[in-house]
């Protein structure tokens, strides 16, 4: 480029006091305004148009902030860049300063998710992994604090140079969140709106300090591996049925599948006779009236009556802070088969002072296994 080129680009720069920015990218951010030596005219216009801040940095240092409209710069509008810098007057441009112009319009529909499972401990199925994943909506709420702390001298800074920090951000406060949310494994995935809501206001100050609005946060969805899922289903179910009848309509299947084995006649007749005498007990089961006509028929003549069978031990169990049961013996056995009570669990029977731990019950201490006879006493 020769000596009249640079005079003319010069000159052409000199006389052009309009300053605004049409932005045609929808990705973009935050946009200077160059400017031949980033001089500017006294007087020149500066147009900031809707979802536009106008930021003019001096020597490093912030100048002034302009929200939409049309102004006239000068050291009228401009207190604070006149301590900054003194003013020249005449044909050279009077002062030197960068045009930063941000987007602030809201950017929507941004994805983040966990690259790697969350490992959370749950009281019944111990440690376990979790993934999750959204979206997020934000906007530039501080223009100047954006340009300082995050822009720097960037010409051009694009929605993708944020996004990483900014999903990194999310996922860590997405883990400590739900961290310390100690919710029941299966509840994560039924409360994701009030997890969303909690998440939104513990990420909002990190935003915030360095001049970003986090205007939205959703939690699409939170998922568990599949064998996890499978238990957490049976879980479910056995702890809504009665675990006595499934025990005998299990009995019932079982004496069925095995009378129909080709085994030969005494193994049928055998499984044919338990089944019979099976199904008339549940059959009492579930229809209480005929059951006790037939004991009524079954009773001995003469009024010779046995006497009554013991009651059977009745056991309460602490489950979440709440009283649970009565149950039988077996049924306690089953819940402990199932995990939702274990040798710490507090139990309470007829007899006992105070709750106590499971594994300190002396009929209980079978469930924990390893059952060994006391020594023998000395010759």
């Amino acid at each position: 480029m020769g000596i009249f080129d640079t005079i003319k680009e010069k000159l052409s720069n000199e006389f052009i006091d309009i300053i605004e920015w049409l932005d045609y990218t929808p990705d973009t951010i935050c946009h200077r305004f160059e400017r031949y030596q980033n001089e500017i005219k006294n007087n020149a216009k500066l147009i900031v148009r809707e979802g536009q801040t106008a930021v003019l940095i001096n020597e490093g240092q912030l100048a002034d902030v302009f929200k939409p409209g049309t102004y006239t710069l000068n050291t009228q509008n401009m207190p604070i860049l006149t301590t900054l810098k003194g003013w020249k007057y005449g044909f050279n441009s009077p002062f030197k300063a960068e045009v930063y112009f941000v987007n602030t319009h809201l950017f929507t529909d941004e994805k983040w998710g966990t690259k790697n499972p969350i490992t959370l401990s749950d009281d019944r199925f111990g440690l376990v992994e979790i993934r999750a994943f959204g979206n997020y909506a934000y906007r530039i709420n501080d223009a100047g604090k954006f340009i300082i702390d995050i822009v720097g001298t960037d010409n051009n800074f694009t929605n993708f140079e944020i996004n990483e920090h900014l999903k990194s951000l999310i996922a860590t406060r997405f883990t400590d969140t739900v961290g310390e949310a100690k919710l029941p494994i299966e509840l994560y995935a039924a409360n994701t709106t009030e997890l969303s809501e909690t998440c939104k206001e513990v990420m909002q100050p990190e935003f915030n300090s360095v001049g970003i609005s986090l205007e939205k946060f959703f939690i699409e969805n939170v998922s568990m591996p599949e064998d996890l899922k499978k238990e957490i289903f049976e879980y479910s179910r056995i702890d809504k049925l009665d675990l006595d009848k499934l025990t005998k309509f299990k009995t019932a299947k079982a004496i069925e599948a095995a009378a129909a084995n080709e085994g030969g006649t005494a193994g049928a007749g055998m499984g044919m006779g338990m089944g019979f005498v099976l199904a008339q007990q549940m059959g009492g089961m579930m229809n209480p009236q005929m059951g006790q006509q037939q004991m009524q028929q079954q009773q001995p003549q003469g009024g010779m009556m046995p006497p009554p069978m013991p009651a059977a031990v009745q056991y309460f169990y602490a489950a979440n802070g709440t009283q649970a049961g009565p149950v039988s013996f077996e049924q306690l056995q089953s819940l402990f088969a199932s995990r939702t009570v274990n040798k710490d669990t507090l139990v309470w029977k007829a007899g006992l002072a105070e709750w106590t731990p499971l594994q300190q019950i002396e009929e209980l201490k079978s469930f924990l296994g390893g059952n060994t006879p006391p020594p023998l006493p000395p010759q």
